[in-house]
């Protein structure tokens, strides 16, 4: 019967790493971090609005609205140029991942951090 305890020790020690995860919970499952320093948002792009906005910071991903028309690359010129201006980094650490002819994209941050990406966003969401 000693086993079978000892397996349950390990399933309590198992334990222990979502609850450091959950630590990190409050960071929606749209941002991820991709070692060592750079960040991906999924994002929900809405091309041909009047103004630039975040929409909402859902867990699935983040609504953005875009002021340029999806037409020759220029929604997603408009949408790395609103990003970068949020999140306060230079042009070249913004990046569009993949999804670049689609409304659901994956932008990369690199030398970001998922807590000053999470807070830029929030702050300039207007859900709130």
């Amino acid at each position: 019967m000693a086993p079978p305890k000892r397996g349950k020790a390990k399933g309590g020690s198992a334990a222990a790493p979502p609850t450091a995860a959950s630590a990190e919970s409050k960071v929606p499952g749209c941002l991820r971090l991709l070692p060592p320093s750079t960040v991906a948002i999924t994002i929900h792009a809405k091309p041909g609005s009047k103004v630039a906005t975040v929409t909402d910071v859902g867990d699935e991903s983040v609504g953005v609205q875009i002021d340029a028309p999806a037409r020759d690359g220029e929604a997603n010129a408009a949408l790395l140029e609103y990003i970068g201006s949020l999140l306060g980094v230079k042009k070249r650490q913004v990046s569009i991942g993949s999804g670049s002819k689609s409304r659901d994209k994956v932008v990369l941050v690199q030398d970001a951090t998922l807590q000053s990406v999470f807070e830029a966003l929030n702050k300039a969401c207007k859900c709130e």
